[in-house]
């Protein structure tokens, strides 16, 4: 059987791999869906596509999970429930959704997918993890160790420091 688990990623962080590998005991494959594709440099979207699925690709492949045990696809935002569901049908098959956002949850209840909301591991988030990085707070044990590296390379610090400056961000 194969789940799907829909996040931004802004960035990834511990709490998105323990889901991941939680659904891995549970089903035979993942389809990670990156959220927001469309999004990039913006406040609550500083990362690129190309970024996010680095981001995951990576600690992925550290962890050692087999490239035949996950799909990663990207959908936009299209702002409608029944386009958005369709999009990604369109691109991959499932039999369960994993997701604790309630427009997500709304959006495939229309359907006859089943949602089922995925533990929650730790009280972390992404946007408090970007909070962390514009406040100088540690930020770094909250994000796999891959993630981190493509955050320092990127100049993540800075990137966030523009935002804060700008008003339309």
């Amino acid at each position: 059987m194969i789940a799907l688990f829909v996040s931004r990623f802004q960035p990834m962080h511990l709490g998105h791999l323990k889901v991941i590998k939680w659904i891995l005991k549970k089903y035979d494959k993942v389809i990670i869906v990156i959220g927001s594709s469309q999004d990039s440099f913006t406040r609550k979207n500083p990362f690129t596509l190309k970024e996010r699925k680095e981001m995951i690709k990576k600690t992925l492949e550290s962890e050692k999970i087999p490239k035949n045990k996950y799909r990663i696809i990207a959908i936009p935002d299209v702002f409608d429930d029944k386009l958005w569901v369709e999009d990604i049908l369109e691109k991959t098959k499932f039999d369960i959704v994993f997701t604790r956002n309630p427009w997500t949850k709304r959006s495939f209840t229309q359907t006859k997918i089943p949602v089922k909301p995925h533990p929650v591991f730790g009280s972390i988030s992404s946007s408090k993890i970007r909070k962390m990085i514009r406040n100088n707070k540690v930020w770094e044990k909250h994000v796999p160790k891959e993630v981190e590296k493509i955050l320092k390379k990127i100049d993540l610090k800075e990137r966030l420091r523009l935002f804060v400056l700008s008003r339309f961000h």
